[in-house]
């Protein structure tokens, strides 16, 4: 399946990603290729999953960079 970036917060380690099928996933850094990192915006492809927690996303992986908006800019304004 493939999805969007909603919003990822690096230094927490997760996020989340609206599906093709308009579900929201949580994505956590685990589910990431070593040295990936996520932004919003980012065009995805992943493996739904259904878990105790609710719906993840697994097995990530990034198909095009999104805005070059950063979600990290906008974090250091909330501090």
């Amino acid at each position: 399946m493939e999805g969007i970036v909603k919003w990822f917060n690096t230094r927490k380690g997760y996020g989340f990603i609206k599906g093709e099928d308009d579900v929201e996933y949580f994505v956590h850094y685990s589910a990431l290729p070593q040295g990936v990192f996520l932004r919003e915006n980012d065009k995805i492809s992943f493996e739904p999953a259904e878990t105790e927690k609710g719906k993840q996303a697994k097995n990530i992986q990034l198909l095009q960079k999104g805005s070059e908006t950063t979600k990290e800019a906008s974090e250091s304004d909330e501090e």
